[in-house]
């Protein structure tokens, strides 16, 4: 079902500084920037020649992101997963008791669909399922 990591997210709460400094110190470079509106979030993807590493900026103050970074301060939020079929995926996870976030896919980044599994089911990590735009 998981066809490798997608990408590790990592909340911040200046996103422009926090590029800056990947860019600056690891010497990274910025593929992808979007403002995912369904998420309250913009990010900016930095490619690895591997996973890609997602910056994320809460847009409002409602934003689960924005709770995030506000108790636990800037870090790792989520590991992603890719999947070639999100809705199989979510219904093998269904049939075992998993507990989801998401019953459904949501629009994700570049015509991405995600869904999030429950960090209770595991262990305490956050873990996003992937199915990216089909190119």
């Amino acid at each position: 079902m998981i066809q490798g990591i997608d990408h590790i997210a990592i909340a911040v709460a200046d996103l422009d500084a926090a590029v800056q400094m990947f860019e600056s110190v690891l010497g990274m470079k910025v593929k992808h920037r979007e403002d995912v509106a369904g998420f309250k979030v913009k990010i900016a993807t930095l490619g690895t020649g591997g996973t890609d590493i997602e910056l994320i900026q809460a847009t409002s103050p409602d934003s689960p992101v924005a709770k995030f970074v506000a108790e636990r301060g800037p870090g790792l939020h989520h590991v992603a997963l890719a999947v070639p079929d999100i809705e199989t995926a979510l219904g093998m996870l269904r049939e075992q008791g998993v507990q989801l976030i998401d019953q459904t896919p949501r629009p994700g980044k570049d015509g991405s669909r995600v869904a999030f599994i429950h960090p209770k089911a595991t262990g305490r990590v956050l873990c996003e399922l992937v199915e990216n735009r089909r190119r």
